[in-house]
């Protein structure tokens, strides 16, 4: 299947799954336990019902919006997915420059194989960096200084990993860390010579945001990133060092993974400027609320005061409208992408930023509004109430 005959996010994820060896589709795809959050994120949107308001001039529509201080081409950016030279060799540096074509902002990951400067180079459009706060502080405030001498517009701490989630397909894989890959799973990188190929001419993976730390030797090669960082997640935690990396950044700065009013009001007290209702796409806490779900009690108690981004589950140019008249801000997206990436690289990304955008702007037509103004929340219905 060529990317022509992609018509939608699933089309794109079929083509990755064939593209990619079996434990690098399913890590992307996959969640944590019986992946009941990770199906819900998406199934839940199905309870929300739309309301057109017809007979209205749709011959024009306008998608702009502002989110984290920046103008959008599009109510829709690129959430932070770690290690994406794993779906494709071009990685993260593609992915950028396909957001930046499409008019959107792009998130870096801590967990990135390519590094905050080259990201930097790669494209002077938009950019945000996700950080965690670690047990070495001294990395996240370099991660800090870094991002100020690159010029990001945005920080966002994502909060919901005190410890990893349990995704079970890894550990069926062998996509652990380190790996421990089964027969099964070395026989499909051997029958997807060209990701393996790829992987041997550019073998040069690496966290490389991590690699250069000084901290513990890694920059002299006595201890992998990877084992650094598997070390270094912090329990401990609190929204005092969420406060501090505010303060240390100073500027436009998101809490990510926020999925209840009383979190969203804390982040607000410490100064952010937005919250991101998340659940790490299902790969941590399963059986907590679908994201829209989330999102009505967070906008209630936090949407006059700052940007709500919905992360999670959105397939379709409905999913952002839905979750837009429920008050968010804007929507993020990650796995949508990541299946264009693993599909064709930067070609794939921009495929699968396509798809949605036409999705949006179709959507909006067929709604009757022009603006994204314009979408309120006496547009939708829950399924089964009447209005």
């Amino acid at each position: 299947m060529s990317l022509d005959r992609c018509h939608n996010i699933r089309d794109l994820r079929a083509k990755a799954k064939r593209r990619l060896p079996a434990p690098i589709f399913h890590y992307l795809d996959g969640g944590a336990d019986d992946e009941v959050t990770l199906r819900r994120n998406t199934e839940a949107f199905e309870d929300y019902e739309l309301v057109p308001n017809l007979l209205n001039d749709t011959s024009t529509i306008d998608t702009k919006t502002n989110a984290l201080g920046v103008e959008l081409d599009w109510p829709v950016f690129l959430s932070p997915t770690g290690m994406s030279k794993l779906f494709h060799h071009t990685g993260e540096a593609a992915v950028a420059r396909a957001a930046h074509k499409a008019g959107t902002l792009y998130s870096l990951s801590s967990l990135s194989t390519t590094s905050i400067e080259d990201v930097a180079s790669a494209t002077d459009g938009p950019k945000m960096f996700q950080i965690y706060v670690y047990k070495d502080r001294g990395l996240t405030k370099e991660f800090i200084e870094r991002c100020k001498a690159a010029k990001y517009d945005a920080i966002c701490l994502t909060i919901d990993v005190p410890v990893p989630g349990n995704r079970e397909r890894d550990l069926v894989t062998g996509m652990t860390m380190p790996p421990k890959f089964s027969l099964g799973s070395l026989f499909s990188f051997a029958t997807h010579p060209h990701w393996s190929l790829n992987a041997l001419r550019n073998p040069n993976f690496d966290l490389a945001n991590v690699s250069q730390h000084k901290g513990l030797g890694i920059a002299d090669k006595q201890i992998s990133p990877i084992q650094y960082l598997s070390s270094q997640i912090d329990s401990s935690m609190t929204w005092k060092d969420a406060e501090w990396i505010a303060q240390e950044w100073g500027g436009r700065f998101l809490v990510k993974g926020v999925h209840s009013a009383h979190d969203a009001i804390k982040a607000t007290e410490i100064g952010a400027h937005g919250v991101m209702v998340s659940n790490h796409g299902g790969r941590q806490l399963d059986g907590v609320q679908a994201c829209i779900d989330a999102l009505p009690p967070i906008v209630e108690a936090v949407g006059d005061k700052i940007d709500v981004i919905l992360d999670g589950g959105i397939r379709r140019g409905t999913h952002v409208i839905k979750a837009l008249a429920l008050g968010a801000t804007a929507c993020s997206i990650g796995r949508s992408y990541v299946y264009g990436l693993g599909a064709g690289g930067q070609a794939g990304v921009e495929k699968a930023l396509n798809l949605l955008r036409t999705e949006i702007e179709r959507d909006m037509a067929l709604l009757g509004v022009t603006k994204i103004s314009e979408i309120t929340r006496d547009l939708l219905v829950k399924r089964g109430v009447s209005r």
